[in-house]
């Protein structure tokens, strides 16, 4: 018998669920791992990013983290320089799922934590960032995840109920916020995993998820 969908809506982390998002890894290749390890211990890099994806001005914010810590200056501005290679790559089977949902008829939103700016630059990179039904991004929302806030203003602007949205994203704060307001989850950790999650619900047929 065929699997009769209870999902009406896919919404879709971004980094590390379409494209790759590893800080850590850019740094190893540009200034070492020892370097990087005491950069990243020395410095809180992330919550300078949270500061930008709830809608903090990109280069005035790494600016002045920079220049708050002259001895990293060179390093930390790499941030901002070499963003779009530290965003990178696309992680393509993930891509193409996004894509034969929409060819399905399948409503697909981005909930992301992304600024205003780096989410231009990534706008750019990977035109498919533009494939969605909608997108809410952190940035220009105000409040980044897993604050409640953002998934309630997601629930009030798409108008589909909470437990036929299916969320997927890497961090499990995040998947627990969303169940806790009665999302269904997958919690990614990689493509294949989640091409299964789409055939299961019987939103694509095997052939269309690979």
């Amino acid at each position: 018998m065929p699997v009769t969908p209870t999902v009406k809506a896919v919404v879709f982390d971004i980094g590390n669920v379409l494209i790759e998002w590893q800080p850590e890894r850019f740094y190893d290749a540009r200034v070492g791992e020892a370097r990087r390890r005491e950069m990243f211990a020395a410095l809180d890099l992330h919550g300078m990013n949270d500061g930008v994806d709830r809608g903090d001005h990109f280069r005035d914010a790494v600016t002045a983290f920079a220049a708050a810590h002259p001895d990293w200056n060179a390093e930390i501005m790499m941030w901002h320089d070499n963003w779009a290679d530290m965003a990178s790559p696309a992680i393509d089977h993930s891509v193409r799922l996004l894509q034969a949902l929409r060819a399905e008829g399948v409503p697909c939103f981005a909930l992301s934590n992304f600024g205003i700016q780096t989410f231009q630059i990534a706008e750019e990179r990977y035109p498919f960032l533009q494939d969605f039904d909608r997108r809410y991004i952190s940035g220009h929302m105000g409040v980044i995840k897993p604050d409640a806030q953002i998934f309630a203003m997601l629930e009030d602007d798409c108008g589909v109920a909470p437990g036929a949205l299916l969320f997927t994203d890497d961090r499990i704060d995040n998947i627990r916020a969303a169940e806790r307001r009665g999302w269904q989850t997958h919690l990614f950790d990689g493509p294949r995993a989640f091409a299964g999650r789409l055939i299961a619900e019987g939103l694509l047929a095997p052939e269309q998820a690979a």
